[in-house]
């Protein structure tokens, strides 16, 4: 006997831009923690936060219970929060798996059951350790995030994708998991450590490439501003990287990543083998940044990309002062390991999706290694 039978789990994925997210009178929280089946209240909520937006927000705690009971006073059926912790914020809260048996620890201490939340505030790697956490503890419990850094609300608030890395490799324990919503509040990005504020941006960069040219040239043309931390440029660039990222996700056809192709990850097989090389001192914005530069010169040189928009887009990095080598890229035998740990990740057969022009993204399914040893040399001597 066999028996095969298609089906489909709808998923929505809730994402709001707001600022003073805290603030009793912002609905924003409150729309994403309610219990969206509407059978029943949700019960506790467990939060976990950047020890490093800690330093900077020291009253988070304090403002998110005060947030609950207010809504909740105001006829919110919103959780009781059971616990409000600190987790160790940047790559390290992913070497390993420390911070997910710590989510682990509180979910089980405090009863955080599947109509319960789990609240993830910080940057990009602290979504990715405590929302795995979030996916495994009674094979998955709700789960909001509130990206705090550019590039995790720029990009990574945005995926269904959770993890921490292990054995010397990016994410490679992990799982699908879409998050219950996203809380995107601005009023975080006036305190993002400098480097990490404009590295978010070559996620931006990255998208702009692949989808509108429009976004380039208002990243081009807001580049002096960012530069000085002017939040009011970042905010609708941020937004734009956000909703295209967003789009891909929702409407790209392969959210679980079944297919061969990851147009999003472009720029990203070298720059996850730099992050490994360097031990993770190298951050993933600016890794992000050298690797879109070197697969936008690779391009130029196999005759793909026409130089004067490969320039542009190197140029664009280099305002936001964003780096476009490093010296681990001269070790180009080292560095094409990364094809093969890239390939091994998805499966199947190898693909990097390359630039015809911007906003026109094409694959491949090889590399020549001369070739990219060129592109390397050849931004040695402009950074």
């Amino acid at each position: 006997m066999r028996l095969d039978r298609p089906f489909a789990v709808a998923f929505e994925h809730r994402v709001r831009f707001t600022q003073a997210a805290f603030d009793p009178a912002n609905d924003a929280l409150a729309s994403v923690l309610m219990d969206p089946s509407g059978d029943g209240d949700a019960r506790r909520l467990a939060a976990f936060v950047d020890a490093g937006v800690l330093a900077a927000h020291p009253m988070i705690p304090e403002m998110l219970a005060r947030y609950l009971a207010s809504r909740a006073r105001g006829g919110d059926r919103l959780p009781e929060l059971a616990c409000c912790e600190s987790v160790a914020g940047g790559e390290t809260t992913k070497d390993g798996m420390h911070t997910v048996d710590q989510v682990l620890l509180a979910t089980e201490r405090f009863r955080i059951d599947r109509r319960s939340v789990v609240l993830a505030i910080g940057g990009g790697a602290v979504l990715d350790a405590v929302g795995f956490a979030a996916a495994t503890a009674h094979r998955g419990v709700r789960h909001v995030r509130m990206p705090t850094t550019v590039l995790a609300q720029d990009d990574a608030a945005m995926g269904v994708k959770n993890g921490v890395n292990r054995f010397g490799k990016k994410n490679y324990v992990g799982a699908f998991c879409p998050p219950d919503g996203v809380v995107c509040d601005r009023d975080f990005l006036a305190t993002v450590p400098e480097r990490h504020f404009l590295g978010g941006f070559s996620e931006a960069v990255k998208i702009a490439c692949l989808r509108d040219p429009a976004l380039l040239a208002q990243i081009e043309h807001a580049a002096p501003t960012l530069r000085a931390h002017s939040v009011d440029a970042a905010w609708p660039i941020v937004m734009r990287s956000a909703e295209l990222h967003l789009q891909h996700v929702t409407d790209g056809g392969d959210p679980f990543e079944r297919l061969n192709a990851r147009p999003l990850d472009f720029g990203h097989w070298s720059a996850h083998k730099l992050e490994q090389v360097t031990g993770f001192e190298l951050p993933h914005g600016d890794a992000v940044s050298i690797g879109v530069a070197l697969d936008c010169t690779y391009s130029m040189l196999a005759g793909m990309l026409a130089e004067g928009e490969c320039s542009r887009v190197v140029a664009c990095l280099r305002a936001l002062g964003l780096p476009v080598w490093h010296p681990a890229l001269s070790d180009t035998t080292r560095l094409l390991r990364g094809l093969d740990e890239f390939r091994e990740h998805l499966g199947g057969q190898l693909t990097v999706t390359l630039l015809r022009a911007i906003g026109s993204p094409e694959d491949v399914h090889a590399m020549d290694g001369p070739l990219v040893a060129r592109a390397a040399e050849r931004l040695s001597h402009l950074d």
